[in-house]
């Protein structure tokens, strides 16, 4: 009875043309784009043996430079009985943390490596729709699609590549009853905290001859600069800051140049534009502010020499009060 009560409220929602909250629209995408049946029951979609081993060798560094913040926080929440998991950017579980004595309870949820938790496969859930949503999301309880998954909380976050791409979703997993909004809003920080810190380690590992800059007070906003001080590539935190595309390879630039633009100042000249600029001030200061003797000294024309003044910005009263 308690599964059909739950199965049609779900359905009475979905059809609610007035319900424009974001899990009516996830149970709309359950139903009628997946054409799932919330009455049913524990879908086990779980891939083969070797199809999972494709998927972990595929994804093998990555999980390596995620094992440590992944064991840092089910050290934290494995208290509570509580399960991580790390899936790929398909909502395949590819890890997973859980107690020996905890693992059966998970396994019976099919919350097991190989399993396939994106909404097509079980709707409303807190992999699938993070990942189909790209943000942190908590789906307690009752809150899932499927009648037979109401008996779990989980709790996930995002995590980005390089490129600003989604590549993981990160999830902490609960079967307790006694789970509350409160105790969900602490985890939900921690999981948020945690994806961060796989997408710092991950950037650092994907450029690891540069030099790794924070763009701003957050620690995951970092660019990372080739040996010409070119920002070769930036954390999603980063390209936000500093107003670049949200997505995709970066064109190489001067760091200082970026940094400039956001700070809402004109970039800075570059090396041969300071050493131009240099030339000229100084040929300015010993010629007392005179283009035509400033000139002349330089070989160039006086015309050829105010447009170079005018493109460095620079004014014949200034250097001559240099010298």
């Amino acid at each position: 009875m308690e599964t059909r009560h739950h199965a049609d409220r779900v359905i009475e929602r979905t059809h609610a043309s007035n319900d424009l909250s974001p899990l009516t629209a996830s149970w709309r995408r359950s139903a009628l784009r997946h054409g799932l049946d919330p009455a049913a029951g524990v879908r086990d979609c779980r891939l083969t043996g070797p199809e999972l081993a494709a998927r972990r060798e595929a994804m093998g560094h990555f999980l390596t430079v995620a094992a440590k913040p992944v064991d840092e926080l089910y050290r934290l929440v494995s208290g509570s009985g509580c399960a991580v998991l790390l899936t790929d950017a398909d909502g395949i579980l590819l890890d997973r943390r859980a107690s020996a004595a905890d693992a059966g309870v998970f396994d019976g949820w099919a919350l097991a490596p190989g399993a396939d938790w994106s909404e097509a496969a079980q709707g409303t859930n807190g992999v699938g729709t993070c990942l189909a949503e790209g943000r942190g999301v908590i789906i307690h309880r009752d809150q899932h699609f499927l009648s037979a998954n109401t008996g779990m909380s989980c709790i996930d976050a995002p995590i980005h590549g390089p490129d600003g791409q989604i590549i993981a979703a990160l999830d902490v997993s609960s079967a307790r009853a006694d789970a509350t909004e409160a105790m969900n809003a602490l985890i939900a920080a921690m999981v948020g905290q945690s994806a961060r810190a796989i997408e710092a380690a991950w950037f650092r590992a994907a450029f690891p001859g540069a030099r790794i800059v924070m763009a701003g007070d957050g620690v995951e906003a970092l660019v990372a600069v080739d040996r010409d001080d070119l920002a070769i590539g930036a954390t999603r935190a980063a390209r936000r800051m500093l107003g670049l595309p949200r997505t995709g390879a970066l064109k190489p630039r001067p760091l200082s140049d970026l940094l400039a633009e956001a700070q809402g100042r004109d970039a800075e000249p570059g090396g041969f534009d300071r050493a131009e600029r240099a030339a000229v001030i100084r040929a300015l200061a010993r010629a007392e502010g005179n283009v035509t003797a400033a000139a002349r000294a330089l070989g160039i024309g006086r015309a050829t020499l105010y447009r170079r003044m005018a493109r460095l910005g620079i004014s014949p009263a200034q250097a001559a009060s240099r010298n």
